[in-house]
């Protein structure tokens, strides 16, 4: 088992708090005038769900759990959970919405995933590192803006709000990091 330092917790992974694996939501690190650096994590337990708010100092260590993957396609929401189809033996599983609600609005019919199994036990998942999105509504761009100007808000195909540059319109496509929500460039 690896461990790994407080401020390189990333969201997705997962690690051992309290005793039960946990998934990293989010993460903050800060840096106050006075005082500690502490990093501002929210975890999910991934069996229960619950979600906890923790503060650590930035030199705490975490244990990262193991983590298998198994190569996986996404096929639809059956209204208990997400179904995924193994792209080796066809086999079919079923997750809770509630253990991959982060990841479930970049879900498409089709998308190749990775699904995370701890102990033979599919635990959650994880999402390829760029997905090319249409922009469903944003501002109109404002003239002469450039990539450096203070960026909008655009809502993406999959309902997802984002932050983009300024010269981005409607109807475009975007690549975005869906781990973090985060604009990445225009596709051409």
């Amino acid at each position: 088992m690896e461990k790994v330092q407080a401020t390189n917790l990333r969201p997705g992974m997962i690690v051992n708090f309290q005793d039960a694996p946990h998934r990293v939501m989010a993460f903050q690190h800060r840096t106050p005038g006075k005082g500690n650096a502490v990093v501002q994590a929210k975890l999910r337990n991934i069996k229960t769900g619950t979600q906890t708010e923790t503060r650590l100092m930035s030199t705490a260590t975490m244990e990262r759990l193991t983590v298998e993957g198994r190569s996986m396609e996404y096929l639809y929401d059956d209204g208990d959970g997400m179904v995924f189809m193994d792209t080796e033996n066809y086999e079919q599983i079923t997750l809770p919405r509630d253990t991959i609600e982060s990841e479930a609005a970049w879900l498409e019919p089709n998308i190749k995933i990775v699904v995370q199994y701890i102990g033979g036990e599919a635990m959650g998942i994880e999402l390829p590192k760029t997905l090319d999105v249409e922009v469903a509504e944003t501002e109109p761009p404002m003239k002469g803006a450039t990539a450096s100007a203070s960026p909008k808000h655009a809502t993406l195909a999959n309902g997802v709000v984002i932050k983009v540059p300024q010269f981005v319109e409607t109807g475009e496509m975007v690549r975005v990091d869906p781990t973090e929500a985060r604009y990445l460039e225009r596709v051409k």
